[in-house]
């Protein structure tokens, strides 16, 4: 495929109110994408929108509120950007939410509800905006999973099952969509310091005692730019690249996996335990 051009096409991007989505949303804008921007966080959303539109005057730029675990809204949010935008050069599905804790802490609810975020809106969303990407020549999916789309720790049955399932998605898709000239990248962040460890929900039967320590070791394990994640992202898309991996906390475990596709998780593990007692240290200090 020849390189994908951003300037005078519409992306829409999902998560775009922080973290890794924000700095996607800067970038495409500086790439001079025109941009709709879908968050739950209206308040978040509006900022960097205004930021944007401060900064780019002359871009398109439309904010969406939605909760994308709620399928109705999901499927009127398509609907209306498929009438009003019947040509889409670009759709990155970036939106995520993490649950932690083993399966029998978890409610079924729970466990849906990231399915639903995680899985079945890129599902759907790509599902209703394929006949807008086809119709724009060189247009292009991007899917982020995660590292948890490449091994599945335990504490974390529900996010990945959610981001293997979307992983898997992509790569059929890859295939299916090179005669239409549409390209797809997933994309497996390893650990980027982003909002997701304070706004991950918690398995209905984990101890609360535990709740608070694993938070900070987790948040304090999320060290890579957010800015820098998203610019190779955007590179990946330019180039056409199938699989875009972020950090060597993604690259190493991937080639681990590889290597030992059955013991992996041991080896994975007794590195995450030092590197958990690293930043156990360092956040009480």
């Amino acid at each position: 495929m020849s390189p994908y051009r951003f300037r005078g096409r519409t992306a829409v991007l999902t998560g775009a109110a922080s973290g890794i989505g924000e700095q996607l949303a800067y970038g495409l804008a500086a790439r001079g994408s025109g941009l709709v921007l879908l968050d739950r966080d209206a308040l978040r959303l509006d900022a960097v929108a205004e930021r944007i539109r401060a900064g780019h005057p002359g871009l398109a730029v439309e904010t969406l509120v939605a909760d994308l675990a709620d399928r109705a809204a999901v499927l009127d949010l398509a609907a209306g950007l498929r009438e009003r935008h019947p040509e889409l050069g670009l759709l990155v599905n970036n939106a995520g939410t993490a649950l932690g804790g083993r399966f029998d802490q978890l409610s079924l609810a729970q466990f849906e509800r990231v399915m639903a975020v995680n899985f079945t809106a890129p599902l759907l969303l790509t599902h209703h905006l394929l006949p807008a990407l086809t119709a724009a020549p060189g247009s292009h999916l991007v899917n982020v999973s995660s590292l948890y789309g490449l091994i599945a720790p335990p504490g974390q049955s529900a996010y990945s099952a959610s981001k293997f399932a979307l992983r898997g998605f992509s790569e059929a898709l890859r295939g299916e969509l090179l005669e239409s000239g549409v390209g797809v990248t997933t994309v497996h962040p390893g650990g980027i310091r982003t909002r997701i460890a304070e706004s991950a929900e918690v398995g209905a039967g984990v101890p609360a005692a535990e709740v608070e320590p694993q938070q900070r070791v987790f948040a304090a394990l999320l060290t890579y730019p957010p800015e820098r994640a998203a610019r190779e992202i955007l590179d990946g898309v330019e180039r056409r690249r199938g699989r875009v991996l972020i950090a060597a906390s993604a690259k190493l475990p991937d080639l681990l996996a590889r290597l030992l596709p059955v013991s992996h998780m041991r080896v994975i593990g007794r590195l995450t335990a030092a590197a958990g007692r690293r930043a156990r240290t360092a956040v009480t200090r």
